[in-house]
């Protein structure tokens, strides 16, 4: 049976998949390896197997059981559709030989710069005033401009110092939203007259310790045992996690951006709030119903229920 998807994500619907708006794109235009994620290599280029005439999956809903986990996990960002309808009109990858070496050429960058604006969206959302906003703005703007560009164009398109401009903007709304979140956490409160604090001191140092663990940015925590761990505020940017178990952690206002979630087990945890988290970080982990997302998140079919 054919399938076709559409997912909406975030604050921004043409930052989601759209996979009826897309001629299957992420199913030719990539190569994957025979691995624990796919069953078989295939080169990029070369239609899936399991794609049909109609540009759907024959093989949907059985994607994890026939051995695709790594099509569970994947998110084009919403650059299939747009490469599809706007960037080639609605030119389809059969048509000529042409428009299918340019499309499958364009279509990775138009996916890193709409990744790039997803962080820049959530980023600007994080500002704390107009002032703070207006640098953000001004950024997704431009990378917007640029991922509506015609293929010449975005094939010229240095994306690397598109994100290399953008990272210590990205970095700096996480961090005052974090701080931010710490000083409400700390401020005291008053109860029936008397006035105390919490006896959990709220931190956004990117470097603490979980026990004997350091947590930071690019810290490697394969396995790591961060059960019901305290991580509000903290800093994994880039930190490897596969595998390791944040079962009922609590992750509100940790910095997400590149962290490797894949296996990981977030049973019980509570993400709202946490920075820069993207769909396919949770598709890459385990969770259950009990596991809390912001709205705009989909629950991955494979979680427990």
């Amino acid at each position: 049976m054919t399938t076709r998807t559409r997912v909406t994500l975030g604050r921004r619907e043409d930052l989601g998949a759209d996979c009826a708006n897309c001629f299957g794109l992420c199913c030719v235009a990539l190569a994957f390896t025979r691995s624990v994620d796919f069953p078989v290599d295939k080169d990029a280029g070369d239609p899936c197997a399991n794609l049909d005439p109609t540009d759907g999956c024959t093989i949907h809903p059985r994607l994890r059981s026939e051995g695709f986990r790594g099509c569970t996990v994947f998110d084009c960002s919403g650059a299939g559709q747009k490469v599809s309808r706007h960037t080639f009109a609605g030119r389809s990858w059969r048509d000529d030989t042409a428009t299918r070496d340019a499309m499958f050429a364009v279509f990775p960058v138009v996916r890193r710069l709409h990744e790039l604006l997803r962080y820049l969206d959530e980023a600007i959302t994080l500002a704390q005033d107009a002032r703070a906003a207006a640098p953000l703005t001004k950024r997704f703007d431009r990378v917007r401009a640029l991922s509506d560009a015609d293929p010449d164009t975005l094939l010229a398109t240095d994306v690397g110092a598109e994100y290399d401009a953008a990272r210590p903007l990205l970095l700096d709304a996480s961090r005052e939203a974090r701080a931010s979140d710490a000083r409400t956490r700390n401020a005291p409160t008053r109860n029936a007259g008397a006035q105390h604090t919490g006896s959990v001191r709220a931190t956004t140092s990117d470097d603490r310790r979980i026990g004997r663990l350091r947590v930071g940015p690019g810290v490697d925590l394969l396995g790591a045992d961060l059960r019901r761990a305290d991580l509000r505020g903290a800093s994994l940017r880039g930190a490897l996690l596969i595998g390791a178990d944040l079962t009922g952690a609590d992750l509100r206002r940790c910095e997400c951006i590149g962290a490797d979630l894949r296996d990981a087990d977030l049973s019980g945890a509570d993400l709202r709030g946490a920075v820069y988290l993207t769909q396919m970080q949770v598709n890459a982990a385990r969770g259950d119903a009990r596991t809390r997302l912001d709205d705009g998140f989909q629950r991955p079919s494979h979680w427990a229920a």
